[in-house]
């Protein structure tokens, strides 16, 4: 147990764990999104489509928040964006407690989108700030596993506090932001670098990032595991029910792989230190493809939980060095941009998905499934063909910026 403890937990910086916990609180308490649409439907009687246009809005302004994080991490400070983000949250929330024209329900729902999206790359970049580079793997991972962890406590908690009261769903959610917020401006320092300059690689901005071909090659095939893990959220209800199961059987295969996740993800990372991080991204798109694959032979309760088995273990896989590749790839004047254009895959994917997704079961029936497997195995071979040169560009990058000199500013 004691080895188990220092090879996974042990050992990460103090703020490492202010951090940690802060994201823990955030999603734990950040419940009011999984039940916008019924809150806007039940609470406040708008139409459907109506209800679909505010949510909309919630994630446009997901989408700005996360350029605009990563913009903010890099020009202020994570410390400053973090707390202007969850105090902004916490007044937008108090304000739709109280707001009733339709209007003013949108606009605050795309002010939360904002305040919602803005600390992700924040969060990320301070990581990496603190963390060794040894150790990032191990971060990252307990990252992944907090963010499950807290997501899953907030779907319980959603959907009960639902049942008693709006009112008090967006007061609770608002205390659990405050609580963050207090949490970072009490213990959390600003973890920003000292600004250097190297002749081998300027500054920059926004446009370096998206520009840089080594860095979109590889958020390109990580849009691909977005898409297929956002089939979780968005196709999978459509095939379970299909097969003429009850609604509640999706929510026990999500619980499933949630719990999967919270056990399993603790013990990844003495499983992966040793491969190469393409090599791991490789390995766990091909248990991501085979396991929506195998969704295309499910027709049963225990067909659809061993098939979130095999997806499920492809995405624990992928958490840690996913996030490793970014933060090496990341030039550290810029790693708030970096973080925020990675960010940019999962607003993508829920598009993608569900648009893609929908008119491909119609059509292809249970084909789709082998289409998303197909997509798994090509976004594997794509990690094994760039690691070679994402390997060479991160070597360059450490030599370079082994020779960058501080400067004031």
């Amino acid at each position: 147990m004691r080895s188990w403890y220092r090879s996974t937990v042990g050992g990460l910086p103090r703020l490492y764990w202010y951090l940690w916990t802060g994201m823990l609180i955030n999603r734990v308490g950040g419940f009011v999104a999984l039940v916008l649409s019924l809150y806007l439907t039940s609470a406040r009687h708008l139409s459907v489509p109506v209800a679909g246009l505010v949510v909309g809005a919630y994630g446009i302004g997901g989408i700005a928040g996360v350029l605009c994080g990563g913009v903010l991490a890099d020009r202020w400070g994570r410390r400053s964006t973090l707390l202007l983000a969850h105090f902004g949250a916490v007044a937008v929330l108090s304000g739709l407690i109280f707001a009733r024209p339709i209007p003013l329900i949108a606009g605050l729902a795309a002010l939360l989108g904002l305040m919602h999206s803005m600390p992700g790359p924040a969060f990320v970049a301070a990581i990496v700030d603190v963390t060794p580079a040894d150790d990032r793997s191990r971060a990252f991972n307990l990252q992944f596993w907090a963010f499950n962890l807290g997501m899953a406590v907030a779907s319980v908690l959603a959907g009960a506090l639902a049942e008693v009261s709006f009112t008090l769903l967006f007061t609770v959610d608002a205390a659990g932001t405050l609580l963050t917020a207090l949490l970072i401006l009490w213990k959390v320092r600003e973890t920003r670098p000292a600004h250097r300059v190297s002749s081998a690689r300027p500054a920059g901005g926004l446009h370096t990032a998206l520009t840089d071909r080594a860095y979109m090659s590889f958020v390109g095939l990580s849009l691909l595991l977005a898409i297929l893990s956002t089939q979780t959220s968005t196709i999978l209800p459509l095939a379970i029910t299909g097969d003429g199961l009850r609604p509640s059987v999706y929510g026990s295969v999500v619980a499933y792989a949630a719990l999967l996740i919270v056990i399993g993800q603790l013990f990844v990372p003495r499983l992966i230190d040793r491969w190469r991080k393409g090599t791991a991204l490789a390995i766990a798109n091909v248990f991501l493809g085979l396991g929506f694959a195998a969704v295309s032979l499910a027709d049963g309760v225990a067909g659809y939980l061993a098939a979130a088995s095999v997806w499920t273990i492809g995405s624990m896989i992928a958490a840690p060095p996913n996030a490793a590749v970014i933060a090496e790839l990341s030039p550290e004047a810029l790693r708030g941009r970096y973080q925020s254009v990675f960010y940019l895959t999962f607003p993508a994917a829920s598009f993608i998905a569900p648009a893609a997704g929908g008119v491909s079961l119609q059509y292809l029936g249970n084909w789709h499934w082998i289409v998303c497997g197909s997509l798994g195995l090509l976004a594997a071979a794509g990690h094994l063909l760039i690691q070679p040169a994402r390997e060479r560009r991160v070597a360059e990058q450490l030599e370079a910026e082994r020779f960058a000199v501080p400067v004031a500013g």
